[in-house]
């Protein structure tokens, strides 16, 4: 049998280089390169499409010369997030197969509100918060100090800095207002939460298996510069996770694997699980959380898009011991043979033996 034909969709950049939002957006070309390079290795026949604000081309080649498989690294355009969802809904709607998460879960993890409503009717724990719409004066805050103030449709950490997090009612206004005229509404105002930051990457190696296994978990370690001791927020934040020529971004290492005590694993992989399967992700997803020195786990949020290249995902993957290149063309070959047939129901979430769930 001939090996599936792959396409690599990526969202063409268009934002300038000196754009104080281009970084994130421009990383997409480095995963695009990486990414054809594992599936030409592993014997596939691999095209690449960009596509930016007009999705014409995308349709067009879709319905003229349908490829076996995308892998969709699609991130969505910079001026326009969702369509990050809409690309997915269109391939759905084509009943063409592709990699990743469908459109629903995408829809629900960038609508960060409503993602927090559905964490709280399924009874996961998360950071208590409110929203603030356009038109609406900011209200006293009632959930204590500090919090977190967050554009409610961004992602990749858009929107977040040290101006973030706020200790007072003034200085809620004003970020409040900043992020409504900059990004638009609503705004998210979170509960901060004092503790460990921990990002779970889940990944479908068995379509067999009743739940995702939960990759050996990285941590966002906040250091103080060896001769900078100005007090920074700990949050990851857009210069942290982007800007390599910053103070915030040396002082944030990413620290994969990480070891937690039996039962905090237990939980935290647990309500990863849970959160990744009530958003329908698919092929794999990343779930941040916070964790307090007693134990406790809060979701802060999902995301079913994740880059595919990050070393959270590669050195989570070395430790169970799969090689990133493996897995790139595993995805591709698992969602080529599941083929267009996205709603096919998914098994419920069975908690995994903790030790077992990080690889261990």
């Amino acid at each position: 049998m001939a090996p599936p034909r792959v396409l690599v969709l990526f969202n063409e950049p268009v934002l300038a280089a000196d754009h104080p939002d281009a970084d994130a957006e421009h990383d997409v070309i480095h995963s695009v390169n990486i990414v054809t390079g594992f599936l030409e290795k592993a014997g596939l026949p691999v095209t690449r499409l960009g596509v930016s604000t007009d999705p014409t081309p995308l349709v067009a080649r879709l319905k003229n010369d349908p490829p076996d498989v995308v892998f969709n690294l699609f991130e969505g355009t910079a001026d326009h997030g969702n369509t990050e969802a809409f690309v997915a809904g269109i391939m759905e709607w084509l009943a063409v197969p592709f990699t990743g998460s469908p459109a629903q879960a995408m829809t629900l993890a960038r609508n960060k509100l409503l993602a927090k409503h559905l964490f709280i009717g399924a009874g996961i724990e998360t950071p208590a918060f409110f929203a603030v719409e356009a038109g609406e004066a900011c209200p006293a805050n009632t959930l204590g100090w500090p919090v977190i103030v967050k554009p409610a449709r961004e992602d990749a950490s858009v929107g977040i800095d040290q101006g973030a997090v706020v200790t007072t009612d003034a200085d809620l206004r004003d970020r409040v207002e900043y992020i409504l005229a900059r990004y638009g509404g609503p705004v998210l105002v979170e509960q901060f939460i004092v503790g460990r930051e921990m990002h779970v990457t889940l990944v479908e190696l068995d379509a067999a298996a009743p739940a995702p296994t939960a990759l050996p978990f990285s941590e966002i370690l906040f250091q103080k510069g060896e001769d900078d001791h100005t007090d920074l927020w700990p949050i990851y934040s857009y210069d942290a996770k982007w800007r390599t020529d910053s103070s915030e971004y040396h002082r944030t290492p990413v620290d994969v694997p990480v070891v937690l005590p039996e039962d905090v694993t237990g939980r935290l992989v647990r309500a990863a699980q849970k959160t990744y399967r009530l958003l329908g992700c698919r092929d794999y997803a990343r779930v941040d959380a916070r964790v307090t020195d007693e134990g406790k786990v809060y979701i802060l949020e999902a995301n079913p898009n994740p880059s595919i290249t990050s070393i959270m995902l590669r050195y989570g993957l070395e430790a169970i011991g799969w090689t990133h290149d493996a897995f790139v063309a595993h995805v591709a070959k698992y969602a080529a043979a599941r083929g267009s047939d996205w709603t096919v129901p998914r098994a419920p979430v069975t908690p995994l033996p903790s030790a077992q769930a990080v690889g261990a």
